[in-house]
């Protein structure tokens, strides 16, 4: 019986706890519209699915869009595509001319890097032993952070990304104790802050805050599932991030909190470029990107990096020119 009343004392006092917690969350700061500094992840893969010159892309990007800060993947199967013989000419390039145009630059090293499939091994490294594509991982990013690290306009250092999403994409099975050693890697090489992200809808951000300096969380309100085979709005409010971040910062503390990922592309079973009109709309349109962006300022961050850029090109391209348009009013 004592036992019992025990657990009965334990569960309000958990109960108290976490009705504290959301009463922070409604009470967390919400950033004016003058406040919010907006970027871009830009991939060179995701150009070139589309079937564009990659470079005239990316130019626009700035040069037309008025971005100036961008996320960039340095893709180990792109810089290390044959083992031993890294090739730095298209990352140079990318980062040379966000220099130019004095754009802050993070810059995402490791396996695990932005688009699908998530995880971007070299082809080499397949059938290599867990120990030894370790390894490997590290000479790379060892390489990627003493080539750049000269550059001021990297601001910082995205170790993997999603790392704790490990059932998202094609990927080897996670390990935690290989996280923290690229991050102590990177530590080591240059005192620049780690980004550590974490999916905002489907994980608890703790382990990735833990290890961040800056925490990075995607944001997505429609989806589709491919384990429900069916269109997902996610039916959460801008509180659900407040309270998410108070709740967390009980147990981490990275000096800043920013969103790495801000849907801002339509998301079906396929591709968008094979879905239809109607389906594209139903994840992403006009009027779901401006929701976005409202609910976004609303959910108490202050930096974002919208994940689209690509497609607002694909549009503009195809005749469409509203998200490309309305995503220039954010940057300018």
């Amino acid at each position: 019986m004592f036992r019992n009343f025990k657990r009965i004392k334990i569960f309000f006092v958990v109960l108290i706890l976490f009705l504290f917690a959301i009463f922070l969350a409604s009470r967390g700061h919400v950033y004016k519209k003058a406040e919010l500094e907006y970027g871009v992840t830009f991939s060179k893969k995701q150009a070139q699915n589309l079937g564009f010159n990659w470079r005239e892309v990316y130019l626009s990007v700035f040069d037309d869009l008025g971005v100036k800060k961008i996320r960039l993947p340095a893709y180990w199967d792109e810089v290390e595509s044959q083992e031993g013989s890294f090739f730095w000419e298209d990352l140079d390039w990318q980062i040379n001319e966000a220099t130019k145009r004095q754009a802050k630059v993070i810059l995402a090293v490791g396996a695990r890097l932005p688009r699908w499939p998530e995880c971007h091994l070299p082809d080499w490294t397949r059938g290599r032993l867990k120990a030894q594509i370790e390894n490997k991982t590290l000479d790379y990013i060892t390489k990627v952070i003493e080539r750049y690290k000269g550059n001021k306009q990297i601001t910082a250092w995205q170790i993997e990304n999603e790392p704790f999403l490990s059932h998202f994409g094609d990927c080897p099975k996670f390990d935690k104790k290989f996280l923290d050693q690229e991050i102590i890697l990177a530590r080591s090489i240059d005192s620049r802050s780690v980004v550590i992200t974490d999916s905002g809808e489907l994980s608890i951000w703790l382990g990735a805050a833990r290890r961040a300096d800056i925490f990075g969380t995607t944001m997505y309100l429609d989806t589709y599932s491919k384990f429900f085979k069916s269109y997902i709005h996610y039916p959460i409010a801008p509180g659900f991030f407040r309270f998410k971040k108070n709740l967390v910062r009980f147990f981490a503390k990275p000096k800043d909190w920013i969103v790495i990922e801000l849907q801002a592309e339509p998301w079906g079973p396929k591709p968008y470029q094979k879905l239809s009109q109607t389906d594209r709309d139903r994840t992403m349109n006009l009027e779901k990107f401006k929701n976005i962006i409202e609910f976004s300022r609303q959910a108490g961050f202050r930096e974002f990096y919208l994940w689209g850029a690509e497609w607002w090109y694909w549009e503009l391209q195809q005749g469409r020119p509203e998200a490309w348009n309305y995503a220039r009013t954010l940057f300018k």
